[in-house]
């Protein structure tokens, strides 16, 4: 089937333009046409655009020639073309061979791939970065959470604003090491951010420069990270019972010669492999908290516990160890909780465990309950969700991260520093402009809506 073809008329001429240099008016010399292409859905759209040359009064240029809104000079393609490639890049995470194909199926248009990356670059320099950093600085609330994600050669560092609900900043490095990260959290305090809270993992690379840059912030370690940790811990604990559960019996004896009888085939319950199968099949019900559980799933945590009864110490150990960064209780609390953690010997004779009850016990457990030390009282327990020492994990960044990732899966892992530095710089004034759109709504004017200033209009007698 032949593709239906459409043409459309711009007329962009007057008789006296600006100078895009200085603005000086020149006077139109002579008119020009062109045809540039358009998108429309399983059509060709040529748009025939008349435009002019102009005769300069200044000396910045000889001769200079107009352009209509939405088209760019000595482009075969209007901006809708462009959006359109944007819009697929970045929104829906797509990679070049497929924007291009994908192009090529809805609007017939045969790009090249250099034209997608062209694209990118005139985007990017139409950026204003000046800006973007004062619209942080002015919308951030004073806690930075920070991670580093690795793509392909490189190291992304990346701090975002969680209450805010935007990325802050980021920087493309070869490594990741202190040097690399002092780098970055430097150039963060020379552009004027002062966090009160900075959240982060468990790596060694954060604790002293924090204390050098911003000595007056609270650090926050990550409590997800520190509870995923916990729960590893846990988990290989039942791994071991298990399997000595499954151990059990007269190991080593001899099958009689034949087949078996009735009988002795019969059983009257399930066997101790049927029960390590069990316990390992709903392994994961001894990490999860009551409020998720269902009824189904805590008559499998009763069974587990009739098979094992050594896994009720660990359902306890997971129970106690989540108490211990309950927002709703104040820092002395939780001092008391670890210090009755620790002294449980049922706890310490359980060797998966040494791991998690020392970094309980040690000097770290300051930075887990960061969030607790407000300067309001136990009683205010309930208005420090609102507060700023709320965040106790940081899982903003590592969402941040895992979108991230998904466009580097897309992309067949990024090779060229350049191309992902530019993607990324779109991406974040994409987010920063969602933001805007979310937080500033438009009001909206109803239909039948007049001034009141306006008196209405009277019929003629």
């Amino acid at each position: 089937m032949e593709a239906k073809t459409r043409r459309s008329k711009m007329s962009f001429c007057p008789r006296s333009c600006p100078c895009p240099t200085c603005g000086r008016r020149g006077r139109r010399k002579q008119v020009l046409t062109r045809e540039v292409r358009s998108i429309a859905l399983h059509e060709i759209l040529i748009l025939e655009v008349t435009y002019a040359e102009y005769r300069a009064r200044c000396g910045c240029c000889k001769t200079f020639r107009s352009s209509p809104p939405g088209i760019d000079l000595r482009c075969h393609y209007d901006n809708k073309v462009r959006d359109a490639v944007l819009d697929r890049l970045i929104e829906d995470g797509m990679s070049i061979p497929k924007i291009l194909a994908a192009m090529q199926r809805d609007f017939l248009l045969d790009l090249s791939e250099g034209f997608a990356y062209d694209c990118i670059r005139r985007r990017v320099e139409e950026l204003d970065h000046a800006d973007y950093r004062r619209w942080t600085l002015e919308h951030f609330s004073g806690t930075l959470c920070i991670d580093e994600l690795h793509l392909g050669q490189y190291t992304l560092l990346l701090a975002t604003d969680p209450i805010g609900d935007f990325p802050v900043a980021f920087a493309l490095v070869a490594s990741n090491d202190a040097e690399h990260m002092g780098r970055f959290l430097a150039n963060l305090k020379r552009c004027g951010f002062e966090p009160r809270v900075v959240v982060t993992d468990g790596s060694p690379l954060y604790p002293k420069l924090l204390a050098e840059l911003w000595p007056q912030a609270e650090h926050q370690l990550c409590v997800f990270h520190v509870l995923q940790d916990i729960h590893q811990d846990v988990l290989d604990a039942v791994k071991r019972m298990r399997r000595e559960l499954k151990r059990r019996g007269q190991r080593g004896r001899k099958r009689g010669r034949g087949r078996p009888k009735k009988s002795a085939r019969q059983r009257k319950g399930p066997t101790l492999k049927d029960k390590s199968h069990f316990v390992f099949k709903h392994r994961h019900l001894i990490v999860t908290k009551d409020e998720n559980l269902r009824d189904r799933q805590r008559q499998d945590l009763r069974t587990m516990f009739e098979y094992l009864p050594g896994l009720r110490s660990l359902r306890t150990f997971v129970q106690k160890a989540g108490q211990l960064f309950d927002p709703e209780q104040s820092a002395h609390q939780a001092y008391c909780r670890r210090a009755a953690l620790l002294r449980n010997q049922t706890f310490a004779s359980i060797p998966e465990l040494a791991s998690a009850l020392k970094m309980l016990a040690g000097d770290k457990f300051h930075k887990m309950i960061a969030f607790l030390r407000t300067t309001g009282t136990h009683r205010t327990a309930r208005r420090r969700r609102a507060a700023l020492f709320v965040i106790r994990t940081n899982n903003h960044v590592e969402r941040t991260n895992r979108k991230l990732r998904f466009f580097e899966k897309s992309r067949y892992k990024w090779r060229r520093r350049r191309n992902i530095v530019r993607f990324l710089l779109l991406a974040f004034d994409r987010w920063r402009k969602r933001h805007s759109t979310n937080a500033e709504p438009k009001a909206v004017i109803p239909i039948n809506h007049r001034p009141a200033t306006q008196a209405p209009k009277r019929k003629a007698a």
